[in-house]
């Protein structure tokens, strides 16, 4: 059955690209965990003819049609009504259900320690998936109707959009109709101004819209992988909006593009520009003190520029509100975590410093295959099969504007993750100091996603151990990573859970998600009052952007996120 535009985008958004120990996967992970399967499958021959006996038997139901098997009912493939009373349908899905079912009893019998099981569950889902019937117009009813009613139509159209994925696409399938957007225009469209610019990033200071504003500005740092704009895509979307028009003064680093010249950037670097725009901030506002916000790989950015503040005396960071993002990871949080090895990451180091740069659309090909069905299967049926047009929706033409990423920044990480450093509380150095969240002391506000794969809640709780801040808020919004952060007052499905206990957070997550209420709406009012309250006195609103020093130049959303990768 086809799925109607507002599922498929929606669907699409939860998986929306992020930055993290996904970068490190190399093709070897895959090709050792297919090897792992066709090992156990020749270790044990019996137990393999065992299976193949019983999916016999499983045959053998279907063509006389006495088998019972049935596609889960919130299986969104199997929703058209002949895959239930068409004969030939049937018996399709049910052959489809027989192959999962033996590969998940052969699964379950082998003898694998939790991590190989991980593995092995993790690429055989991704194989079976893949054999789906729906994946085929001659598999899939909805498509064999469209065909019909529309004349042929249809089947004119899929090839049409398979042709020009081929062409402009690099042969993925498109996720997105771009058509409909223009920067400045219909997205980013907040008023702002370019106030700083060097060779890696540029500051923007946006336009107050109140008399007044909060003395204490707050500076977002956003992720390296993605373009800034996220954080104003529309009026009704908009961070920024939401942020000016309750009187905080809001800048905004829009990182550069880099090139395979540019791949030595490492975080050092990327810290020593925020450094840099908390300078400019300063003097522009003349405030001592600067809020600090950032999300994904762009919370990790942020927690490395509080530790190395601290380490260095610097006394200007205010507040850090960290969202949908990981400071503590495990190899078990994500799904696709299980197929990381330490040769893989080494491999994929040495990978990216021969290149100098990982191409945007080589991480977004590679996060696709990750999640198929979501990214994948879902287009082909939509585009090709059903000669649709990918949904225009903004954060999808958000995700589909990815920038490239430095070798150097991308090892950083990687190192990040291998050592722990944000847990070791001053054995690991980089960007030139120990790192020690301990010493960072600023009150401290996270956001987790209840749907979140990518940065998982659970996950991104365990930061509220790290800092030696004594003012800790965690708050889960519910939905999934971006849409977690996008979800403004008027959303009729939005809530959010918060702790109704004052103190820090407590250690085991469960019991402060005993002690939490749940709150229908938005949590942006919640975070603004939270920030609001540590943003200093109301003063007069500036009259105008930039300073002398720093004069205003281009327009938001300025000109490095027109770069494409």
């Amino acid at each position: 059955m086809a799925k109607g535009g507002t599922t498929l985008e929606n669907e699409a958004a939860q998986s929306t690209t992020a930055l993290g120990p996904l970068v490190g996967l190399a093709r070897e992970d895959f090709v050792g965990a297919v090897a792992l399967l066709l090992r156990e499958t020749a270790s044990d021959p019996g137990r393999t003819l065992k299976h193949m006996q019983s999916f016999g038997d499983d045959v053998v139901k279907i063509l006389t049609g006495k088998s019972e098997l049935a596609p889960d009912a919130k299986d969104k493939r199997f929703m058209d009504p002949a895959w239930r009373y068409n004969p030939f349908f049937r018996a399709g899905a049910q052959y489809y259900l027989a192959i999962q079912k033996s590969a998940k009893s052969w699964l379950d019998e082998l003898e694998l320690d939790e991590l190989e099981r991980d593995r092995a569950n993790f690429i055989s889902n991704i194989i079976i998936d893949s054999l789906a019937p729906t994946n085929t117009l001659i598999g899939n009813p909805s498509a064999q109707k469209r065909l019909i009613d529309s004349g042929g139509l249809s089947l004119i159209k899929g090839l049409k959009n398979a042709y020009n994925d081929i062409v402009h696409n690099q042969g993925m399938v498109s996720q997105v109709n771009k058509k409909p957007f223009t920067l400045g225009e219909n997205i980013a469209t907040s008023k702002g101004s370019v106030v700083y610019r060097n060779a890696m990033m540029e500051l923007i200071q946006y336009a107050p819209s109140t008399d007044e504003v909060y003395a204490i500005p707050q500076l977002t740092i956003p992720p390296q992988i993605n373009k800034m704009y996220i954080n104003d895509l529309s009026p009704e979307k908009s961070v920024v909006k939401w942020q000016v028009d309750n009187g905080i003064q809001t800048f905004v680093i829009s990182w550069k593009n880099p090139t395979k010249d540019e791949g030595h950037w490492d975080m050092a670097d990327y810290i020593a520009s925020c450094q840099t725009a908390i300078d400019v901030i300063c003097e522009i506002t003349g405030a001592k003190k600067v809020n600090v916000s950032g999300g994904c790989s762009g919370g990790q950015t942020t927690a490395m520029l509080a530790s190395k503040m601290a380490a260095e005396g610097d006394d200007r960071l205010g507040t850090v509100t960290l969202m949908v993002c990981v400071l503590h990871p495990q190899q078990n949080d994500i799904e696709a975590g299980s197929l990381m090895t330490e040769n893989g990451l080494k491999l994929a180091k040495q990978r990216a410093a021969k290149k100098g740069i990982i191409k945007g659309n080589d991480l977004a090909r590679g996060f696709a295959w990750l999640r198929p069905n979501d990214l994948i299967w879902n287009y082909v049926i939509n585009n090709y099969l059903m000669g649709d047009d990918p949904p225009a929706f903004d954060v999808l033409f958000w995700n589909a504007d990815a920038t490239n990423l430095s070798a150097a920044l991308m090892g950083d990480f990687l190192d990040i993750f291998e050592t722990l450093a944000f847990t070791k509380r001053g054995a690991v150095e980089m960007v030139g100091h120990k790192v020690d969240l301990s010493k960072v002391t600023s009150d401290l506000f996270l956001l987790g996603g209840v749907t979140d794969h990518i940065t998982p809640w659970r996950a991104c709780y365990r930061s509220t151990r790290l800092f030696g801040s004594k003012d800790v808020t965690f708050v889960l919004s519910q939905s999934g990573h971006m849409q977690a952060i996008l979800n403004p007052p008027g959303n009729p499905k939005a809530k959010y859970f918060v702790s109704t206990k004052s103190g820090h957070p407590p250690a085991d997550v469960d019991a402060w998600l005993k002690g939490t209420e749940e709150v229908a709406g938005s949590w942006w009012p919640f975070w603004m009052e939270w920030v609001q309250k540590r943003s200093g006195k109301q003063v007069a609103a500036p009259k105008s952007l930039g300073s002398k020093k720093h004069p205003a130049m281009e327009a938001a959303p300025g000109l490095y996120v027109l770069e494409q990768a």
